[in-house]
């Protein structure tokens, strides 16, 4: 479908987060990709300070960076003040998504379905009842993420949570189902079910070849997947995001559905779960990175 006006693509990979290697890997994964169908691919490794060197004559960056830098706006503000046309959200769009204490926010005052919830700075209390799950507001890939079912753990993972941010959420836990829904385009893919083989979706499952399973499409009742679908598309209205992603979304036992958050570049190593469930889709790896290419703009 190599229909993309563009010349010269720069893969902006590494950064300064806490998922530079994962992003490393991202990067490298769609390189090869786009130059298998044709492209000229530049790689651009952005220093652990934010900074990097833009090749002459790329036209387009295709962004493979993840955590702070990346899915926060920096990037995306960089390569906009340049007027150089980039893939997924814009800059603010990207920080509102990326920020849980503005995320959660918007999605609750639309009236999404999601987790009961409370921002915490150090030195404030807790006033939510356990279980909890505790997340610093401005990472990702669960970094710095627990899950807090007894009191005496309580103190250990906020600990943990202060150590890559200010400020926590604390939101109920939801026992059930991990669900994930991406979007590239307009088309929506089909919706996963992750199975952890030994607990947590942390970071381990989610990029561990034996971190977790993949049922694909997820097999829960067509009307639960049609909530799911809706919740995903008003996720992505409601932060204003655009070109891809990935809303994680978890299924009660009783039916009931709840939007954790939007991922706006979400891992694109060969096993993680965009480039699953558009294989599933009849897009295979170098397709979808085409697709996504196709859909960059300048902001």
């Amino acid at each position: 479908m190599n229909v993309t006006t563009y010349r010269h693509v720069a893969v902006c990979m590494g950064g300064p987060s806490s998922e530079r290697a994962i992003s490393m890997q991202s990067g490298a994964a769609v390189s090869r990709a786009l130059q298998s169908r044709g492209h000229r691919v530049t790689d651009v490794v952005v220093d652990a300070e934010g900074r990097l060197e833009w090749p002459a004559n790329a036209d387009v960056a295709f962004i493979a960076m993840h955590g702070r830098f990346g899915e926060d706006g920096g990037i995306q503000s960089w390569l906009e003040a340049r007027g150089i046309a980039h893939t997924g959200s814009g800059a603010l769009a990207s920080a509102r998504a990326f920020d849980k204490s503005i995320a959660k926010v918007l999605i609750a005052k639309a009236g999404l379905p999601t987790a009961p919830y409370e921002f915490l700075s150090r030195g404030q209390s807790r006033t939510r009842p356990l279980p909890v799950v505790v997340k610093p507001v401005r990472q990702g890939s669960s970094v710095g993420v627990s899950r807090v079912f007894r009191e005496e753990d309580w103190g250990p993972a906020v600990e943990v949570g202060w150590g890559y941010d200010d400020v926590l959420l604390v939101e109920e836990y939801i026992p059930g189902r991990e669900l994930t829904v991406g979007r590239v385009g307009d088309e929506l893919l089909p919706i996963v079910e992750i199975v952890p083989k030994h607990g947590m979706f942390d970071f381990h499952a989610k990029y561990s070849p034996d971190g977790a399973q993949h049922f694909i499409p997820a097999p829960i009742p067509e009307e639960t997947a049609r909530r799911c679908r809706e919740a995903t598309l008003a996720c992505f209205d409601v932060l204003g995001c655009t070109g891809m992603g990935r809303v994680d979304i978890r299924l009660r036992d009783d039916g009931r559905i709840f939007v954790l958050e939007l991922n706006n570049i979400p891992g694109f190593t060969e096993i993680s779960l965009l480039p699953d469930a558009a294989r599933v889709h009849g897009w295979d790896f170098p397709e979808l990175c085409e697709r996504v290419l196709n859909l960059a703009r300048v902001f």
